[in-house]
């Protein structure tokens, strides 16, 4: 049988992940997914959470960006979702990367307008929790 190095840096979702860490543990690197939900992608996707990361084919990197991007077609539960009834499209999301930051400005930025009680802890700098 023949053993393969593992790659240094391996991209998935836009994020560049270590070769040598357990990717269930890896994909907590990837913004607005942690380690249960890393694991549970690694589960759907078919791969072994303990594997190395840069030991993965292509194809199971591609695997694996399919179910980051939409995890209900793949049978991840509506629990693990972090952005459940969107307040625009009342759909259950999965958002992670620059989307993730930009949807939590966004919301910030509504607190502020309709002046709620976070809203202006927001605008005063005071602590929100």
């Amino acid at each position: 049988m023949e053993t393969r190095e593992p790659k240094h840096i391996i991209r998935i979702a836009n994020a560049d992940l270590i070769g040598l860490k357990a990717v269930g543990y890896a994909l907590s690197k990837v913004k607005g997914v942690g380690v249960t939900f890393g694991i549970a992608v690694c589960r759907v996707a078919g791969i072994q959470p303990e594997q190395k990361c840069g030991l993965l084919t292509d194809a199971q990197v591609e695997k694996l960006n399919q179910v980051i991007k939409e995890p209900l077609k793949h049978g991840i539960p509506v629990w693990m979702l972090n952005r459940r009834r969107d307040f625009d499209t009342g759909a259950d999301l999965h958002v992670t990367g620059g989307d993730l930051q930009f949807s939590q400005e966004n919301d910030i930025k509504l607190m502020k307008k309709i002046k709620c009680y976070k809203g202006i802890r927001h605008m005063l700098g005071a602590p929100v929790r």
